[in-house]
């Protein structure tokens, strides 16, 4: 497994490439034999006689043509009452001279080819799985890192601290509009994931630097803003890499497990930044989010392999390419780009992600939801040095460790929604591996009454006659309920239709702006209160869907209709 992760890597690649594929070979490079294996002779003969891999149409092949098995007979008539008509020579089918095209059409040799993501080896996915969870964490700290330096970036630069949260919400904002380029990108086979986690991450790396040399306040601001932009792929894409490799039915133990790491940023943000910041100043937590996701970026450049099925067959179809000379070798995803406008694939990028996110019924009640959430989460936070610091006379420091309550909600939570799939969802699915989407949705129900719960019980046992430990039991209600309703949301929008998360992050972005005024205008009791009645209105949302969602897919365009 282990060469196979190296080869498959950043730094394998740069390695095949720097020797001309000398060292790191893979399977069809120390055996030639292998070649005729990866061309797919049915989808080829489809290619020759209607210009797609799709099958004939059975009425269309009755009038057209035999089946394929009885293609050699049928060229050989074609050729001899036409000497010149051409024949695919992989499948031994005619080439239609208006509709085919005579191309070898490269793909997995079956359905047990290693190489596809979905057949690797259970330790292979649960690296890459690891590899994703710790790119995700890295990255999503740097929003919650920050916070623990507000106050000296006050006293440094002269500001207050609505202007310091600026800080904050810039960095998330960027999380927001990020995903609007790189994901698409993503998509295109010929770029894959890696690159794009790998570039960004380089990126987000190096600009930690100017960021923690800032020399003016506005300099800061920028560059809070531009590295959350250039580290949102992580948060954007994560989920897809999940997918590449977890057929529907298992992807939601992978995301899951997912969901963990991008919880544990958030959480150990203040804690790891308290100390720090209160030891050494701001400065020192955009030191320490340097160091993290340095080291994710080593980790990831010699030990994250591509998990894009369409990428890791374009890179296959151009080294057999290579390897024969053969300039008809071709693979699907190729020719899904090249059947692709410009005009189609700018509104893919540009066009499509807002229509679907604020247009569709489902998607925008959905994401408005979720927005909710991450923007209460954002929100909430900004009490914590309120409650914990002012009341209970914790220091800087150890204000952070009030958010364990938070983390250990999430591996509360984990075991007992993990055995509610395994027992009632996952046998729901039929022999073709699909799930009608609206089961996806019955975790948040549960989880929908879990966010107000933690709201009103931190909102009123965050007092001097209640211990400290009370209000941080009631903080774990929260991750058990943005668990499972994000698990559950997420999954429904992937299975039912795709969506983006602009809206979730703009929340994030903008709902701590006024997070201190609410909490020392209306107090810590009625602030959290009025944030716990936000999340009861929206309670009835997965409900809805629950028994309206089929019907509402009807009648959608870009929704499953089964």
């Amino acid at each position: 497994m282990v060469p196979d992760l190296i080869r498959d890597s950043i730094a394998g690649q740069l390695v095949r490439l720097a020797t001309g594929s000398k060292f790191l070979k893979y399977p069809e490079e120390r055996d030639s034999s292998l070649i005729d294996k990866y061309i797919n002779k049915e989808k080829s003969a489809n290619l020759a006689r209607t210009g797609t891999t799709e099958s004939t149409p059975a009425a269309e092949k009755s009038e057209t043509q035999e089946p394929l098995q009885n293609s050699s007979a049928n060229s050989s008539n074609s050729t001899l009452a036409d000497p010149n008509a051409l024949v695919n020579v992989a499948s031994g089918a005619a080439v239609d001279p208006e509709k085919g095209r005579d191309g070898d059409v490269v793909d997995w040799y079956g359905p047990d080819d290693p190489e596809n993501p979905q057949n690797w080896s259970i330790p292979k996915k649960f690296w890459a799985t690891f590899c994703i969870c710790f790119l995700t964490f890295s990255v999503y700290i740097g929003s919650a890192i920050y916070t623990a330096g507000i106050q000296d970036v006050t006293r440094v630069f002269g500001v207050s601290q609505v202007a310091a949260t600026l800080g904050l919400t810039l960095f998330v904002l960027g999380y927001a509009l990020g995903p609007m380029i790189w994901a698409p990108l993503s998509e295109i086979p010929q770029i894959g994931r890696n690159p794009i986690y790998i570039g960004t991450l380089a990126l987000f790396v190096v600009l930690q630097v100017p960021t923690a040399l800032a020399v003016n306040f506005g300099m800061l601001l920028a560059f809070r803003f531009i590295t959350g932009f250039v580290g949102s792929p992580s948060l954007a894409t994560g989920g897809a890499s999940i997918a590449d490799m977890y057929t529907p039915a298992k992807r939601t133990y992978g995301i899951a497990v997912w969901g963990i790491g991008a919880v544990l940023g958030p959480v150990m943000g203040p804690l790891v930044g308290g100390f720090a910041a209160e030891a050494k100043g701001w400065t020192w937590t955009i030191w320490e989010l340097t160091w993290l996701s340095g080291f994710a970026l080593v980790v990831l450049i010699f030990l994250m392999p591509e998990t894009s099925s369409a990428n890791i067959l374009y890179r296959r179809t151009r080294r057999l390419r290579k390897m024969t000379g053969n300039d008809k070798l071709i693979c699907e995803p190729e020719l899904i780009g090249e059947q692709m406008t410009n005009q189609e694939i700018v509104r893919m990028v540009l066009i499509r992600p807002f229509t679907l996110g604020f247009l569709e019924p489902i998607c925008f009640a959905l994401n408005m939801y979720i927005a909710l959430i991450y923007g209460l989460l954002y929100i909430w936070f900004e009490s914590f040095p309120i409650v914990f610091v002012e009341i209970y006379g914790f220091s800087l420091g150890t204000e952070g460790l009030a958010f364990i309550g938070i983390l250990v909600g999430a591996f509360v939570v984990l075991p007992p929604f993990l055995w509610w799939f395994h027992k009632y969802t996952e046998p729901k699915f039929d022999d073709k591996g699909e799930l009608t989407p609206e089961w996806r949705l019955p975790p948040a129900f549960v989880g929908a009454f879990c966010i107000p719960i933690c709201l009103f019980w931190f909102a009123w046992t965050s007092r001097e006659s209640v211990h400290w430990i009370v209000p941080i039991i009631g903080t774990a209600f929260f991750s058990i309920g943005a668990f499972l309703l994000f698990n559950a949301v997420l999954n429904y929008l992937g299975d039912a239709i795709h969506s983006n998360d602009l809206i979730r992050s703009s929340f994030g972005a903008g709902f701590p702006l006024f997070a201190s005024a609410m909490y020392k205008k209306l107090g810590v009791g009625w602030a959290s209160s009025l944030l716990g009645f936000l999340s009861i209105a929206f309670i009835p949302i997965p409900f809805l869907l629950f028994k309206y969602g089929a019907s509402l897919r009807k009648r959608s365009k870009n929704a499953r209709q089964d």
